[in-house]
This record gives structure tokens, C-alpha cells and sequence, in this order.
């Protein structure tokens, strides 16, 4: 069985907006590590439509992006995609594979068939795995700012606290924090 591995980028405010952070070669190159780990992507829907719009014109070439970007783009074409939707379930996008009915046993499913772990990357699907007790790490990229907006990391609450262990944190040269953390499970 694989691990599922919540992955984001939040500000010190704790915003997980996609248009917040520093989009630089070291974080492209941070998350492209990342990918490069996992056997699959997992997304909600919004968040899958979102990667939709763009990153498939990326790897075609459709849009100017320069080297490192567009190697990622190609990358993730070729990445299993798993998407979490109860309002859709076609998903033409190469290698993207709809997850429906019980949300529980179709994550574990994915994680039981992926035994080299399962990227989450959905802010919100996030918060209902993590009631699910599905959750097994957190990598984070912790920018240097404050939005003062949100949406906000698990905005929507949690039924109780989630301890975690360190396993790393990494400062980047761009101020970014790459931290690594394993849920205990007491």
C-alpha cells in the first residue's frame, strides 16, 4: 500500500490561494521532485479543472512557457490523475481517472493499488480525507508572507487535532520552508 501525501503551498497566514507564493525554478523544481516520487496525482474536481485549463496547452507547446515549465507540463500529462467528483466523470485529460460513489473506499483503493504513494494536491478534498484518517504525510512549502485573504489551509475545521512528526524541514534559497511531516497515529 502506498502512502497518501498531502502536498501545498500556504503563506505564514495560512492562505492556500494558487495565485500566492514564489513560482520560481526552485519550488517548479521542489514539486517536480515530488511528482517524480509518486505513482499518482489526486485532485477535486475544481482543482482538476483548474490544471485542466492550462497545463495540457503547456505540453503541446500551445503556450510559451520556458524550459522547466514546460518539462513539468509534459511530465504531468504522462502522471496517473485520479479526481474526486460526485458532478463529473469525464475526464479527457490524458491519463485522468474519475473516483466516484464511497469517497473512503475509493481512496483506499488508489492508495492500495499505488504503492509508490499518491500525490494529493486539493485544499479542500484534503480536509475530507483528513476527517477520513486517510492522510499519512504533509509536505508544505511555507512562503515568506502573509496574503491576508483566505481560503485558508482546512478552513473548513477538523474534529481534532492531527499530531504530526517531523521528518524534515529544508529552507529554500528564496525564503520558501520545505517541511515534511509524518501523522502519528496514537
Amino acid at each position: 500500500m502506498g502512502l497518501l501525501t498531502f502536498t501545498l503551498n500556504v503563506t505564514l497566514d495560512g492562505c492556500v490561494d494558487h495565485q500566492e507564493g514564489i513560482a520560481d525554478d526552485e519550488t517548479r523544481a521542489f514539486f517536480t521532485r515530488l511528482m517524480d516520487e509518486v505513482g499518482a496525482m489526486l485532485w477535486g474536481r475544481a482543482t482538476y479543472e483548474m490544471m485542466e485549463s492550462y497545463w495540457p496547452a503547456v505540453a503541446r507547446g500551445d503556450v510559451e512557457a520556458p524550459p522547466m515549465v514546460r518539462e513539468w507540463a509534459i511530465k504531468l500529462e504522462t502522471k496517473p490523475k485520479y479526481v474526486v467528483s460526485s458532478t463529473r466523470t469525464d475526464f479527457p485529460w490524458t491519463n485522468s481517472h474519475h473516483i466516484g460513489g464511497d469517497l473512503c473506499s475509493g481512496v483506499q483503493r488508489l492508495k492500495d493499488a499505488t504503492p509508490a504513494g499518491v500525490l494529493l494536491g486539493s485544499g479542500k478534498l484534503a480536509n475530507e480525507l483528513d476527517r477520513l484518517g486517510l492522510i499519512d504525510e504533509y509536505r508544505f512549502l511555507v512562503h515568506p508572507m502573509i496574503a491576508g485573504h483566505g481560503p485558508t489551509l482546512y478552513q473548513s475545521g477538523l474534529p481534532g487535532t492531527r499530531r504530526l512528526e517531523l521528518v524534515s524541514a529544508e529552507p529554500l534559497s528564496n525564503g520558501v520552508v520545505a517541511l515534511h511531516y509524518r501523522r502519528t497515529r496514537d
